[in-house]
């Protein structure tokens, strides 16, 4: 059996596997994050293994004889978040996640170094783990001053279950430090961002061994025999891995709470100037490049917690079938935005809202903008030589239809619905797992999943939905500049 550790950025997700893949046990615990200044975003470390130990619990009650058998452990985790540890593993402070935006002049500093982009092969966007650290230099000098390893989530929690300061290629790629052509820690960059190597984890590659569970917990979860933890990866890596993205051209997009469009590659092809992620990829001589934009159903969220209405009666107010664009325009930056704009300072808006405008409007405008957004990660993407024929759709938005046919119509590309239900970032990690354990090939173990359902474009809708994309791209050139203040 193998475990799959997702941690996200609202919970943690764990998922039991046997050899060939098959799911026979699933467990989630909520994680709460907290925002104390407007921008800022953290979360304490404790929760994360407060929360393993809860999920970990729950598939013992439930699969007690399949959990015995445990041999291996998949880690995957949201990315970017700067883990600050003294000497002696003691945690210094909350850590500071992905959507946090606070470093935005520290980033926009280490972004002007030239080196920066050539090592890293990305701009050193607010969000990323670099900057980061410079605020808390120029901030925080006492606890900084005091940072004797930096890690990200998901291995912090690789940490509390082994002992070992461990990370992998693909989330490391997020944090500017790292050499994403060669896959190794730069100096340079770690200097220029007044760090040193020694204040890094050790690197391995996603399906290789990144550590063996500690006795103590071996014993505490019933388990005679010795437990493998891979390298794991990144959230969006991972999640190529349970998809079975990995080899060159094949990619999914993604509405979970940030948005995501991504394409596996066989070549190191950087474009930073595009404001695409180019990373490496959870397995060996792969990498993957990413549109990303920052409020997806986290749009949705937003509009609910407002309206008073959970995000599943909006999604049900929507019309059986598409029937054409909005007339209120929605701009989905309530955090700033990625690609392809890299503007921390840019926030949303709802444009041509009238006295008639009900929630079923609304809620149609914010599915719309935010497959605008998709939309803009798809041109950036292009821009790089990347041009999909077709993605698979996941996350908590691929369960809307009427979403889906709007971001098929948008894209101009078809989607592609996998059969199951189970094929994202924490079955990755389990594969990654399976991969550690026996030394399988990845391509052996990370196939795609059986497609139920194709959802093409809307041919008669095509223009009109091109026109309202025009419309959002002139509205955000027109705001942006409104938002320097």
């Amino acid at each position: 059996m193998y475990l799959g550790l997702d941690l996200g950025t609202s919970g943690l997700r764990g998922i039991l596997v046997d050899d060939t893949g098959h799911v026979v046990g699933d467990a989630e615990v909520s994680i709460s994050t907290s925002t104390p200044k407007p921008s800022w975003s953290e979360q304490d470390p404790l929760d994360w293994t407060n929360a393993c130990e809860e999920v970990v619990g729950k598939l013992r009650v439930g699969n007690r004889q399949a959990f015995s058998k445990l041999r291996g452990i998949g880690l995957s985790g949201h990315m970017h978040g700067a883990t600050l540890l003294d000497p002696d593993g003691e945690i210094l402070r909350p850590c500071i996640l992905w959507n946090d935006t606070r470093s935005a002049d520290e980033a926009r500093t280490l972004d002007q170094t030239p080196e920066m982009r050539a090592i890293s092969g990305n701009i050193v966007f607010p969000g990323f783990t670099a900057p980061k650290l410079e605020w808390l230099r120029a901030n925080e000098p006492d606890v900084f001053s005091k940072v004797g390893k930096v890690l990200l989530p998901k291995d912090y929690l690789r940490f509390w279950l082994t002992g070992e300061y461990v990370s992998d290629m693909s989330d490391s790629a997020g944090t500017s430090w790292l050499d994403v052509d060669t896959r190794q820690w730069s100096e340079k960059a770690l200097a220029i961002g007044h760090m040193r190597t020694e204040q890094m984890p050790s690197l391995v590659e996603g399906s290789d061994r990144g550590g063996e569970l500690k006795v103590r917990l071996r014993q505490d979860w019933g388990l005679s025999n010795p437990v493998v933890v891979a390298g794991g990866a990144g959230d969006n890596a991972a999640a190529a891995c349970g998809i079975g993205s990995i080899n060159d051209g094949t990619g999914f997009v993604s509405l979970g709470t940030s948005g995501v469009l991504l394409v596996a590659r066989e070549a190191y092809a950087p474009d930073p100037e595009t404001a695409v992620h180019c990373f490496c990829h959870a397995v060996p001589d792969r990498w993957i490049q990413m549109g990303v934009m920052l409020s997806a159903t986290n749009s949705m969220n937003w509009l609910s917690r407002n309206l008073g209405e959970p995000v599943e009666r909006l999604a049900a107010s929507m019309p059986g079938k598409l029937n054409g664009p909005s007339a209120i325009t929605f701009l989905p930056y309530l955090s700033g935005e990625r690609t392809p704009h890299n503007n921390s300072h840019i926030r949303g808006a709802f444009l041509g809202v009238d006295i008639s405008s009900e929630p079923a409007e609304l809620t149609q405008s914010v599915m719309e903008g935010v497959s605008f957004g998709m939309r803009d990660c798809l041109e950036a993407l292009k821009s790089t030589g990347t041009q999909p024929n077709s993605l698979m759709a996941v996350g908590g938005g691929a369960r809307s239809q009427f979403w889906l046919e709007t971001l098929a119509t948008v894209l101009q590309v078809p989607l592609e619905m996998p059969k199951g239900s189970e094929f994202g970032a924490a079955l990755g990690a389990a594969r990654l797992a399976i991969c550690a354990v026996n030394g399988a090939e990845p391509a052996q173990v990370m196939t795609p999943p059986e497609i139920r359902e194709r959802i093409e474009p809307r041919g008669d809708l095509i223009d009109a939905y091109e026109n309202e994309y025009r419309r959002y791209r002139q509205f955000y050139q027109a705001l942006a500049p409104l938002a320097l203040r």
